[in-house]
């Protein structure tokens, strides 16, 4: 995490790094607490993205390649670390491959080799979003990471049970939760074997193909204990988007009306509308 702090503070220092500015509520709902932020890199995110169709080719990556700026160190063969140039929660990092592959693609064994080892080495919540209605905002696939402390995704767990494919049935959407044990993690290798086979489990047990092309959208999290997978029907509440951190228990919106939104909908009934109901 050294490197990365070094490349956050260059990156800053150069304006080649958006900063984040936040404000923060809570909502409550069955015992269970959501984080809702106000994070005004969303709109500076919209307003890049107008950007691109406006002022730059249509087609335009901006992983390929990625600002050197925000390039923090190659991953393996296939991968590399890069800052999210619009960050949502500090230390937000991005795990890209090095060449094109579609956001809809199945994830390869060196995708979760990838997104192990950095679970692995500093634990925090791997997560992807699979596919634009799962709420990626990139067609070139990247995985996502973010530290400790800034996600909720243990309360939202059921009891774990090593091997087996479960689910929490207070949770009305479906999804399916995976043990992952503290042996996965002796090495990379072991480890990215281990995640793969659980989402091949979860994904068994939700009826959904681990390989297909494309994907069905989706939304994958992954942390030192467990592996979580929640297929996706839609990408938007109304006007709020849903990427996998709503799933740990946190909600990013644009404005104080969304929240006002979410606090009189209910954020269960909310995931619910854009997951696959139980």
């Amino acid at each position: 995490m050294l490197r990365a702090d070094r490349t956050i503070a260059a990156a800053l220092a150069e304006g080649a790094l958006q900063p984040i500015r936040t404000e923060q509520d809570w909502l409550e709902q069955a015992g269970l607490r959501f984080s809702v932020r106000w994070v005004s890199s969303l709109a500076l995110k919209d307003r890049a993205r107008v950007d691109t169709v406006t002022a730059r080719r249509p087609d335009f990556n901006p992983f390929l390649p990625p600002e050197p700026a925000l390039t923090v160190a190659p991953l393996g063969a296939s991968h590399c670390v890069v800052l999210n140039k619009f960050p949502v929660i500090e230390r937000h990092l991005l795990i890209v491959t090095r060449h094109f592959e579609d956001q809809c693609a199945p994830l390869t064994a060196a995708d979760f080799a990838a997104l192990a080892s950095v679970v692995g080495a500093h634990g925090g919540l791997g997560f992807y979003n699979g596919g634009r209605i799962a709420g990626a905002s990139q067609a070139h696939k990247h995985l996502q990471w973010i530290p400790s402390g800034a996600d909720g995704v243990a309360r939202f767990l059921p009891p774990l049970e090593e091997g087996a494919a479960l689910d929490n049935p207070a949770l009305p959407w479906a999804h399916a939760v995976v043990a992952v044990g503290e042996a996965d993690w002796a090495g990379p290798a072991s480890a990215g074997e281990a995640v793969r086979e659980a989402f091949h489990r979860a994904c068994a047990r939700l009826g959904m193909p681990c390989a297909a092309t494309p994907m069905p959208p989706y939304n994958l999290l992954l942390t030192r204990a467990a592996l979580v997978l929640v297929p996706r029907t839609q990408e938007k509440w109304k006007d709020v988007s849903i990427n996998s951190l709503a799933w740990a228990g946190s909600l990013f919106v644009r404005d104080h009306a969304q929240i006002d939104g979410l606090r009189a909908h209910g954020p269960l009934a909310v995931l619910t509308a854009v997951g696959r109901p139980r």
